[in-house]
């Protein structure tokens, strides 16, 4: 059963992965959602795992469908793109499973932090989410809310 509403991701939520590698979205963010809706969890060059969830999984499947089948440098990129990328659902609990190599991607060991960025959320292992806080300490987060324009 489809939910109405629209998802908006904020806060910080830390959870301990449990002994199947899964791990639980926040209530706070669950309620727009039905447990069948697909969400997408990819891993970040920056060293996180980023989640696209329903509507965001919708506007890329948009954007891909209408990548030509003669463009193979774009087939190259989308094969190499999903091939990493992890497709799931969440239980009753709210709980999915991550996989080992984006565990592994995030540097992630028993203790994940789920942050929000808006329109999705990320998976950041406690010490490089403290690498983020210290950047963005202070005048600097100030600063660079400025250059994006908020």
């Amino acid at each position: 059963m489809a939910h109405t509403g629209r998802a908006f991701y904020t806060g910080v939520f830390e959870h301990a992965l449990d002994d199947k590698n899964r791990l639980t979205i926040p209530s706070a963010w669950r309620w727009p959602h039905a447990e069948e809706d697909i969400f997408l969890a990819t891993p970040h060059p920056k060293g996180y795992v980023a989640v696209l969830p329903p509507d965001e999984v919708e506007k890329l499947r948009a954007k891909i469908s209408q990548t030509a089948l003669t463009d193979t440098d774009a087939q190259d990129a989308l094969a190499a793109f999903f091939a990493q990328t992890l497709s799931f659902t969440f239980d009753k609990q709210g709980r999915f499973g991550v996989s080992g190599d984006l565990v592994k991607h995030a540097d992630i060991d028993d203790t994940a932090l789920l942050v929000g960025r808006g329109n999705l959320f990320l998976i950041y292992s406690p010490a490089r989410w403290a690498k983020v806080k210290q950047r963005t300490a202070g005048d600097n987060l100030g600063d660079m809310m400025r250059r994006i324009g908020l």
